[in-house]
């Protein structure tokens, strides 16, 4: 099955990058340099002095902290290695090799970025980078993706025919709209809720940060998923429609598991079920964003987190060093 579109396109030179086809790629790359930052830009003074002293933060707080970072740790690893080593292979676009590089070099300013985290708290890195294999919740989320994203470490894979085609789309979809669009906002909810009562706020700066760079993740992945269905409309079929849903149930139930798990008295003024609303909420945007029903009909129960997010914040000079942020388009923070 000949190519001609955004993956594995033979006719196209990968080096000729003018002029463009796909100008969302372009944009959504402008975006993510509007959104650059480095982790040493933020003070973790005060997390610091809080983490070592016993009265500030509940063991609840604590264990929240914990386990947020453990996961991030290596989910930002997982992350960067379907990207470079599989997904860059397929999506032969220039434009769209453009961003991907891009985002590589975001999810290694992540990477970076739990690597100071822990450093700066002088957190046990054996037991940080080993969650993934020792704590249930984050293992299931973990494997859940690695088995979704086989296909694209197979060295003889190739996007050749209908059902390769529609494999690839099967992957891209486990990678960008559940692990990054899904798996990793329950997560910054909790932290970002512990950061509104000032409470590790250097590293709930950085969760904002992340948090925007992963929105503009997921515009592009949406949008070459969406692109890849538009050149392809024979993999969309509603049997595989359906199999995208029970995908996307089953990485719901995984994540409400962990949201429950990590926090499972919740915080002040929230419970732990509204986190598990929250990631009921956030699925149902995914959904609709690849063309696909809601299933769950909930309302978001944290609106803060759009203001959190915002991407024309000013930092005050003395307590931090200025980031200033572009308008990046029209972005969808949760």
């Amino acid at each position: 099955m000949a190519q001609k579109g955004i993956i594995n396109n033979s006719k196209v030179d990968p080096n000729k990058i003018l002029p463009m086809t796909y100008l969302w790629a372009r944009q959504h790359y402008k975006d993510g340099v509007a959104n650059n930052w480095t982790p040493e830009e933020v003070s973790m003074q005060r997390d610091i002095e809080q983490w070592k002293s016993p009265n500030v933060l509940t063991p609840t707080e604590r264990r929240l902290i914990l386990w947020n970072l453990g996961f991030f740790s290596t989910a930002e690893s997982l992350t960067a290695n379907n990207l470079v080593l599989a997904v860059y292979k397929h999506v032969t676009n220039p434009e769209c090799r453009q961003y991907l590089l891009r985002q590589a070099y975001e999810e290694a300013v992540h990477t970076d970025t739990f690597i100071y985290c822990c450093d700066s708290l002088g957190l046990d890195p054996e037991h940080m980078y080993s969650m993934y294999e020792t704590v249930p919740t984050i293992k299931q989320k973990d494997e859940f993706v690695v088995k979704m994203t086989t296909s694209l470490f197979d060295p003889n894979f190739t996007t050749d025919t209908i059902e390769d085609i529609r494999t690839f789309l099967h992957d891209l979809i486990g990678y960008y709209v559940i692990m990054e669009g899904i798996f990793f906002y329950a997560g910054f909810a909790m932290m970002l809720a512990l950061k509104r009562q000032d409470k590790m706020v250097g590293i709930g700066e950085q969760f904002e940060y992340i948090m925007r760079d992963e929105s503009v993740h997921l515009a592009f992945g949406c949008d070459l998923i969406n692109t890849i269905k538009a050149e392809n409309p024979a993999i969309w079929t509603q049997e595989f429609q359906d199999e995208i849903v029970e995908l996307i149930q089953h990485a719901v139930i995984l994540e409400k598991q962990y949201a429950l798990d990590a926090c499972p008295q919740g915080l002040l003024g929230i419970n732990a079920e509204q986190f598990c609303e929250y990631v009921e909420y956030i699925a149902d945007r995914r959904l609709e964003r690849i063309d696909l029903p809601k299933v769950y009909g909930k309302k978001n129960p944290f609106p803060w987190l759009s203001q959190a997010t915002d991407l024309s914040k000013e930092k005050n000079f003395f307590e931090t060093r200025v980031t200033e942020y572009q308008t990046a388009g029209s972005l969808e923070w949760d």
